[in-house]
């Protein structure tokens, strides 16, 4: 049997990867709405990614009444920046010299390669996923998280009001800069429920963040499975908005206004008065960043040292990041 070289099951693989790649982006929302719709930044290399913040007045405004009066002067840097540390992960695609044996043809040996490479890009998918979603990932625990409710007080978008949110979101508190701060309803407040109020409550969240919009407004709604069945039985009398690509896929699909809705598998997060039962959210001002030399990028298959295996490492490099956050929000206790 000839012996297929690493060479050329790297570079068959890449080819392949393309396919994995987008029959998986159907597992993760939030990852599958960020690559199609410009959600995603892609930088070269650096320890870090720093992000301007506009989050004060630059200069003050002088009223001329006779028009001699002295122009204000006063001053001051409207810039801050948010920092956003790299975080890097690896996973390998291991094939055994038994394995090659064992199957006829190079055809059969890509066969079993590219199987462990769509597990392993599936497995890193839904790990992503997880800790960008809910923060709860056990082994991903340097990448930032939407969930702002979690222990760690560093995810972006808080289940808490306007005011309220204590948040340090890259390298900043909320405490000091109340224009970090996202919008926030409570479908239980004062006994509430979501069930019979849905589009009343996803109305008062929308308003909120459209009015703090600097320029578009949010795009996606990601919510539990709960939470966009009671979303869903609240339009049967309503008039419907969705995009004909959409709708015309034959998947079962909702938007509210402009943005679409998902179910996403980590919700709701969170127990309790800071329960999150969905985000809406602007993917114009929060983005995932990847290295260009590991977005999902499979390596150079190489024989591993003392084993009759050869294997070619998965490269993820990767962070959230946010420029404006009030044009996001988190609906809250949306379960009944």
């Amino acid at each position: 049997m000839a012996v297929l070289s690493n060479d050329i099951l790297s570079s068959t693989l890449r080819e392949l990867i393309k396919d994995e790649v987008d029959q998986l982006f159907k597992t993760t929302p939030l990852l599958d709405h960020m690559n199609r719709n410009g959600g995603v930044r892609i930088v070269d290399g650096g320890q870090k990614v720093d992000q301007p913040l506009i989050l004060s007045e630059h200069s003050s405004i002088t009223q001329l009444s006779s028009g001699y009066e002295p122009t204000n002067l006063a001053v001051k840097d409207v810039l801050q920046n948010a920092t956003f540390d790299f975080a890097d992960y690896v996973a390998p695609v291991v094939i055994t010299r038994k394995e090659e044996l064992s199957n006829s043809g190079p055809r059969a040996i890509v066969d079993i390669a590219e199987a462990r490479l769509k597990s392993v890009m599936g497995m890193f998918k839904r790990e992503w996923e997880k800790q960008a979603v809910a923060g709860s990932s056990t082994i991903m625990t340097e990448m930032l998280s939407l969930n702002g409710g979690a222990a760690a007080a560093t995810g972006f978008l808080e289940p808490r009001l306007i005011g309220a949110q204590t948040n340090a979101v890259g390298g900043l508190a909320k405490t000091t800069f109340r224009d970090l701060e996202n919008q926030y309803v409570d479908a239980a407040a004062g006994g509430g429920t979501f069930a019979g109020n849905a589009t009343g409550l996803l109305t008062d969240l929308f308003l909120g963040a459209q009015q703090r919009t600097p320029d578009t407004t949010p795009d996606l709604i990601l919510a539990s499975e709960a939470c966009y069945k009671l979303y869903k039985l609240d339009l049967f009398a309503k008039e419907r908005y969705i995009s004909e690509k959409t709708l015309d896929s034959g998947k079962l699909a909702l938007a509210f206004h402009n943005a679409m809705m998902h179910v996403d598998p980590n919700l709701p997060v969170n127990t309790g008065g800071t329960q999150i039962s969905a985000y809406m959210l602007n993917t114009r001002h929060i983005k995932v960043i990847f290295d260009s030399r590991a977005n999902f990028t499979l390596g150079d298959f190489e024989k591993l040292s003392g084993y009759t295996s050869r294997s070619a490492d998965v490269l993820l490099r990767t962070q959230l990041s946010f420029d404006h956050l009030l044009s996001s929000g988190v609906l809250g206790r949306a379960e009944a």
